[in-house]
């Protein structure tokens, strides 16, 4: 790049480079280095980048490595915007490409498409147009059917499907005007003509007790009910334990050992146990042996890897394996015998595993606990309570200060602790929501989920330095860009987090956490760290556990509800038993990819689930409370309004247009709405007064208005959820 070389003639002479075949991404040091470019002629090749960029010819990586920009025809899926815009996202790639409405050639919701990637200027988000459709994504889906005279129409309670189902007469399975059901596409329309499709079940009234519900339970693929075959098995296997089961196990009735779980829970698949050895902690973690009566290819076991997981919704629960099971000889039930594969450890007092023994048992748990009754004895020492578990006490005590211990050393190392409230959607005998309540974690919540943290690293570790095909849970590095971006934000609120060469400590993390504790901005930073981070999934390899700073983690703890704690048990007992040869290695080395990727993929269909269930009753909740006064915080702002989340974990939006008093502008830097007038700003963490203005149960959504200056405080006199219009009107 010598002076005398025009610009053009210099564009050239980069753009040739990155052309090569032997060129491989490179930075614009390492770029300066292969072209000789002096220090005082760094700002003649940034200008040479970026107008190569500008035109599209090449692209820039978010680790700032150029490489030739081509219009590469990719396979992915195509996940579509109400809008009528869409992203796909690509195996192998970090980030979606977005596709314009323009092209979408046809694609709907969920389909495999060919797309071409479009050339992006410097710092756009690609974009892609979709080529063709390789394979439908959506065979069938719900929606609540619109009756004519001859025909009808399905209107897809999915808004990103987009279209609405034609539904000939014949087709229409006698359906009425206001039914939920489940249609078949038969034809996905071409050049504007809408789907077609024929109903295959009328799921109820949209008004139906539950329909709601089971609406949701089909659109996700669920299913409620067992076939007969698996259920017939079921039953066949679930046998009272004999003294044959029992040969050649490890006999710990006699030791003193609990399950502590939630009132309404059924399926006890844990018990704890505690005792002292001088200064030492002897922890025993009793898990069911679900393995013993869930055959490797039995009916049982196909149906279990087909459902991957139990799914916990507000108002049932779809559970992985039969309820004779899963309720029954699996459960840990109080005074019976029960198969299990215990997980036995000695800690030290500075909550270090000093030695382990991972033993198949047979136990007799005391007393069945609650989360509540275990709170009032440590937390609200109840005199009453403390008297009726009088025995079991000592034994709490200890647990409570080995929990602690656990808990210090993982902080110390980095473990990132998400405190967030889950919902609690109490429901009456007609399925409507009575009440939303944040359901915190306690010292009994606590207890259990250390005792189980500490069981599922110490199998995991055993295992990866045995070598062993195995399934883990792994949690990897955040992408530094969303990194870079929470750092950013972060800043206007005063806080800081350190950023080494492209990669940050979980202890970062930890630390911010910390400095935010009980701060107005709390749960909205807490919240956008989370969404910083990966989501957490199955692999056959050991990678480690970024948000719980482990280098070894696996999913030992609940078989009954989990396949990959089912599959590890059965490598485990196979270990124990001396008949992991050759041909079972290779065994396992075949079928844990596809378990590990099924299972992922499950647990993403259940989180969904669920989320949209307590979503609904949400929205259902609030319709209840229209004009009702509320004080929440403001948890998200974009350029179209706030978001503001009650004290209960409803959350609404606050649209800019309803702000009648000023026109607001958003303001990207600060990320807050400011008032062009009156200068009157919404920022993020801000504590706003709204009164519930819109519910939508169908789009899962809640509209809130802020109540205006000096008209309504809604805690004023101590009456929350007051109707500020009708303290207007008085």
């Amino acid at each position: 790049m010598g002076q005398e070389k025009s610009f053009e003639e210099r564009k050239k002479t980069v753009y040739d480079l990155i052309c090569s075949e032997l060129y491989a991404p490179m930075k614009i040091k390492e770029l300066a280095i292969v072209l000789g470019v002096s220090k005082e002629q760094r700002p003649l090749l940034e200008a040479v980048l970026r107008e190569l960029l500008d035109e599209g010819k090449i692209v820039l990586s978010k680790r700032g490595k150029y490489s030739k920009a081509e219009s590469r025809r990719l396979v992915g899926t195509f996940t579509a915007h109400p809008k009528g815009f869409g992203f796909v996202s690509v195996e192998g790639m970090e980030e979606d490409i977005f596709i314009p409405e323009a092209k979408t050639n046809g694609a709907l919701h969920m389909d495999l498409v060919e797309l071409s990637i479009l050339p992006a200027a410097a710092g756009r988000r690609r974009e892609g147009e979709v080529l063709s459709i390789v394979k439908r994504g959506m065979e069938s889906l719900v929606g609540t059917y619109d009756k004519s005279e001859n025909y009808g129409f399905v209107i897809p309670d999915d808004p990103k499907f987009g279209k609405d189902i034609f539904i000939a007469k014949e087709h229409s399975k006698g359906a009425v005007s206001g039914h939920k059901v489940v249609v078949e596409i038969l034809d996905y329309g071409k050049n504007g003509k809408n789907p077609s499709g024929r109903i295959t079940e009328i799921l109820g009234h949209i008004d139906d007790p539950g329909v709601d519900i089971l609406s949701i339970v089909r659109a996700y693929g669920l299913t409620p009910e067992f076939p007969e075959k698996v259920c017939r098995q079921a039953e066949r296997v679930a046998k009272e334990v004999s003294e044959a089961d029992m040969a050649g196990r490890m006999d710990l009735r006699d030791w003193q050992m609990v399950t502590i779980d939630g009132e309404d829970a059924k399926d006890l698949d844990d018990a704890v146990s505690l005792t002292m050895e001088g200064e030492n902690y002897l922890l025993g973690v009793h898990i069911a042996d679900v393995s013993n009566y869930v055959q490797e290819y039995s009916a049982l076991d196909v149906e279990a890897l087909k459902r991957g997981t139990s799914v916990y919704l507000v108002d049932r629960v779809i559970p992985m394996l039969p309820h004779t099971l899963s309720n029954g000889i699996c459960s840990l039930n109080q005074g019976e015998d029960r198969l299990a594969l215990s997980c036995l450890m000695t800690i030290n007092p500075k909550g270090e595993v000093i030695s382990h023994q991972i033993a198949e048992t047979v136990i007799c748990v005391n007393r069945r606990m609650s989360y509540t009754n275990v709170k009032k004895i440590l937390a609200d020492r109840d005199p009453s309570v403390i008297a009726e578990y009088e025995a079991l006490v000592p034994m709490f005590e200890r647990m409570e200060t080995l929990a602690g211990i656990l808990r210090k050393k993982r902080k110390k190392r980095g473990s990132i602790d998400f405190d967030f409230p889950e919902t609690k959607v109490v429901l009456d005998e007609r399925g409507n929501p009575v009440s939303v309540l944040p359901y915190d974690r306690s010292v009994a919540t606590k207890i259990i989920e250390d005792f189980m943290l500490i069981a599922n690293e110490t199998v995991a570790q055993e295992f990866f330095w045995r070598e062993l095909p195995f399934v883990y849970r792994t949690h990897e590095k955040p992408d530094s860009e969303k990194i870079k971006n929470l750092s950013a934000f972060i800043r206007n609120f005063g806080y800081r987090i350190h950023i080494g060469q492209e990669e940050i400590h979980p202890k970062e993390l930890q630390k911010l956490l910390e400095k935010i504790d009980g701060t107005d901005e709390e749960a909205l930073i807490g919240r956008l760290t989370l969404r910083a981070m990966k989501q957490a999934r199955y692999t056959t390899s050991c990678t480690g556990h970024f948000g719980l700073a482990a280098d070894y983690y696996c999913h030992f703890t609940s078989p009954i509800r989990r396949y990959p704690d089912l599959q590890i048990h059965r490598i485990i007992k196979d270990s124990l038993r001396g008949r992991l040869n050759e041909n079972r290695i290779e065994h396992y080395e075949a079928i844990l990819p596809e378990v590990a990727k099924q299972s992922s993929l499950t647990e993403r269909r259940a989180e969904e689930a669920e989320r949209e269930t307590v979503k609904l009753k949400k929205a259902e909740y609030m319709q209840h409370h229209l004009g009702e006064a509320f004080e929440g915080v403001i948890s998200g702002v974009t350029e179209w309004g706030f978001f503001v989340e009650l004290p209960n974990t409803v959350e609404g939006l606050v649209r800019a247009s309803s702000l009648k008093d000023d026109f607001y502008r958003y303001c990207e830097k600060t990320c807050e709405l400011v008032g062009e007038r009156t200068q009157k700003s919404y920022k993020l963490g801000q504590k706003v007064t709204v009164f519930a203005a819109a519910a939508d149960k169908i789009m899962r959504t809640v509209e809130f208005e802020v109540c205006p200056d000096n008209a309504y405080d809604a805690y004023a006199d101590g009456k929350e959820g007051a109707s500020w219009q009708k303290r207007q009107e008085s």
